[in-house]
């Protein structure tokens, strides 16, 4: 009983942090983030063991659309490209709780590209496991009280809410997509606009008149030979 709650706690847990009922709240901060490519893939995807069917079209149109709905709303003056790999899934059907109907899962392989530097951001592709909400509707198997199309509807979301938060890590830790364009510039108190004139005038270069040039002496002129040298006669002031 004790390993029963503490698997449905852990199970909780991640759920509650991927919860993607948040698309009428403010988006994250992603810096210059805007979505260019959308690209999903399935062809190469395996089902796995009790699980519904779902062709390669249909996780391709159900992951775009969530994608789109999500990433849509960011709008940075940058281009990056998402590109989706499903890898794995399981979509739970009506069985016998937990035994036999478990919780759907998908497995994807992501990778992000930066469109202005035509080269991938990670490498290798993150591998993100996909778990749908829990619900009371869903705890004992969501086979049981789901039709596929919701399911993969649910799955699809928590993929992009994954990840975003994939994302926010990165930029976090490795500072991906940049400072952003978005925030307003906040003006300098120091610098304010009643200021102005007297920081233009205090800052402006003072003018400096050019140097003035040395005068050289005039060159001394040797009298001619045979002349008669005399001291210059000082005259008295006249009288008054």
């Amino acid at each position: 009983m004790f390993r029963l709650l503490a698997l449905l706690s852990s199970v909780l847990l991640m759920a509650a942090c991927t919860n993607p009922n948040d698309l009428d709240e403010a988006p994250v901060d992603l810096g210059d983030f805007r979505l260019g490519h959308n690209v999903v893939v399935a062809s190469k995807m395996t089902r796995g063991p009790v699980s519904r069917e779902a062709t390669p079209e249909e996780w391709q149109e159900s992951l775009k659309g969530a994608i789109d709905e999500r990433f849509g709303r960011y709008e940075g003056d940058r281009l990056y490209h998402l590109g989706v790999s499903v890898e794995g899934y399981v979509l739970a059907q009506p069985g016998i709780p937990i035994v036999a109907s478990p919780n759907s899962v998908l497995i994807l392989l992501l990778t992000v590209w930066d469109d202005a530097l035509s080269q991938k951001m990670n490498t290798p592709p993150e591998q993100i496991t996909v778990i749908e909400t829990i619900s009371g509707n869903t705890i004992l198997g969501s086979g049981l009280t789901q039709s596929k199309e919701v399911q993969m509807r649910n799955l699809s979301r928590n993929a992009a809410k994954q990840i975003e938060n994939f994302l926010v890590r990165r930029r976090a830790a490795e500072g991906w997509f940049g400072e952003g364009t978005n925030a307003a510039q906040e003006p300098d108190p120091a610098t304010s606009e009643s200021d102005a004139p007297a920081v233009a005038a205090t800052s402006a270069a003072p003018v400096i008149n050019p140097p003035l040039r040395p005068v050289a002496a005039p060159a001394r002129i040797a009298p001619p030979r045979g002349a008669i040298l005399q001291e210059p006669e000082v005259l008295a002031p006249p009288s008054q």
